[in-house]
């Protein structure tokens, strides 16, 4: 990559002498920054444009859809009042909705309306696209090599 984004972002800035090279985390971040602004580019291009970057973390993979509020605010690392904001508002512009737990009615599960799948999909899109370009960009056994780590990386301890 080249630009603001590339590697050159942390080699020669005033803060390395301080701190030392980047660590994993910034090493990570620009690449998910990266996804995040290919994923609203694309949502707001098909029409999404209510969605913002906070929504996105309701919709981060495996998704919303079947999980309580409260598990999905403890596996989002969200307080449930965050979350329950973010909820309302997901509902209030149609992505979703809170319906009873069919296993114990005072409880809810979140489901996707046609518009919060439909956005899914946009979401699925974009970043796919941004694998495509990180595959050529890296070629294919790289960034292949690239997946299977972080794949490893994300399994449980």
């Amino acid at each position: 990559m080249t630009g603001p984004n590339s590697s050159s972002r942390f080699t020669k800035s005033p803060e390395a002498g301080a701190f030392g090279p980047p660590l994993i985390g910034a090493l990570l971040r620009v690449p998910w920054e990266a996804v995040q602004r290919s994923m609203l580019e694309r949502l707001h291009e098909r029409g999404f444009e209510d969605l913002d970057a906070a929504h996105l973390n309701v919709f981060q993979y495996p998704g919303p859809q079947g999980a309580r509020p409260s598990d999905l605010a403890a596996r989002l690392r969200m307080t449930k009042q965050a979350l329950s904001y973010l909820l309302r508002e997901l509902e209030r512009l149609g992505y979703l909705e809170r319906l009873p737990d069919p296993a114990d009615r005072r409880s809810k599960r979140v489901a996707l309306t046609p518009r919060g799948t439909s956005a899914v999909r946009v979401i699925r899109e974009a970043v796919e696209e941004v694998e495509t370009t990180w595959a050529q960009q890296l070629g294919p056994k790289r960034f292949s090599q690239l997946r299977a780590l972080l794949i490893e990386l994300n399994q449980p301890a």
